[in-house]
């Protein structure tokens, strides 16, 4: 049996990021007392003035973030996703969406990656929470190739950006031809004829493993990785609903505004077709990652299972 070897996408952040900086001076970090969990600490180490660590007070992050975006530089502001987008909401919205700053909010260990903590370390709703703020680009890289091409989109491309950078370990997914991330573009991953599963993040991998379950039961689905949830690519979510019939949404985070609300509402306003929106939905239970998106159908043969039902098939999976 092959094992796939598996990687943190926060190592390839921490060692892209160090990259930039040595060419761009105007790159710098801001952290609110995460330099570990934010994997900082060979960026602090060989650039100790261009790391600002504010402490347990992300809402002042994100402003001087801010500041030092008006100032020039190019700062990418670090912390567990759940702390970032809960605690500093209206200043990611006023200082940095509003005031088109150039900062580039980085959200570590998004969804259940910090597993037994419970809900109040899991960041479930920050994808529904930020896809509502206008003009906000929402990243969320699939693999360690996808998360190095989108710090460097970010880094050269003005004005503010999320990237949702995952903890829970994850093999590369990106195609070894083309370019691992295009802004705003999704990538087919595989064809298939008679549905499609459009996942994002951590939830890429097991999409694909999915669709080779389902292939030895004769069922072949399309499986599509959206990098980029805002501004979605309505384009490929159009021909998917056209060309498969039914489509299935997974992401580890809550569908009802995230990834599964953006597709279903352009399912809806151009092709509708049925469709099961996959993601946690309630506060979960204690547990570690890997239970937990068990427990929510988050597996292959969860989102095979589902495939399966919007189908209207009844195979054993």
């Amino acid at each position: 049996m092959i094992v796939e070897e598996r990687h943190d996408c926060r190592d390839a952040f921490a060692e892209e990021l160090v990259r930039l900086a040595r060419a761009d001076s105007r790159i710098v970090a801001v952290c609110n007392d995460s330099v570990g969990s934010s994997k900082l600490g060979a960026f602090a180490a060989e650039f100790p003035d261009r790391l600002v660590n504010v402490g347990i007070a992300e809402q002042d992050m994100v402003g001087i973030g801010a500041g030092l975006a008006n100032a020039g530089l190019v700062p990418f502001v670090c912390g567990a996703a759940t702390f970032l987008t809960a605690r500093a909401l209206e200043q990611i919205k006023a200082d940095v969406a509003y005031s088109v700053a150039n900062v580039k909010l980085c959200g570590m260990s998004p969804g259940l990656s910090y597993g037994a903590l419970g809900p109040t370390h899991h960041s479930t709703e920050d994808l529904s929470w930020l896809r509502a703020i206008a003009d906000l680009p929402v990243v969320v890289p699939a693999d360690p190739a996808q998360t190095r091409a989108a710090i460097r989109w970010a880094a050269r491309t003005p004005g503010p950006v999320f990237l949702r950078i995952g903890r829970f370990p994850v093999p590369d997914v990106s195609p070894p031809q083309g370019p691992a991330f295009t802004y705003g573009r999704a990538v087919r991953l595989r064809e298939g004829v008679d549905a499609t599963i459009v996942a994002t993040g951590t939830l890429v991998s097991r999409a694909l493993e999915a669709a080779a379950l389902l292939a030895e039961h004769g069922v072949q689905v399309r499986v599509v990785n959206v990098s980029t949830i805002s501004p979605l690519d309505r384009e490929e979510i159009m021909a998917a609903a056209r060309q498969t019939g039914a489509v299935v949404t997974a992401e580890e985070a809550v569908p009802t505004g995230g990834l599964g609300a953006a597709v279903a509402e352009v399912v809806l306003e151009t092709r509708p077709v049925p469709m099961r929106l996959l993601g946690p939905r309630t506060f979960a239970p204690t547990g570690e990652t890997e239970f937990l998106l068990e427990y929510y159908g988050l597996t292959a043969a969860g989102i095979a299972r589902s495939a399966l039902e919007v189908l209207g098939l009844d195979h054993h999976i």
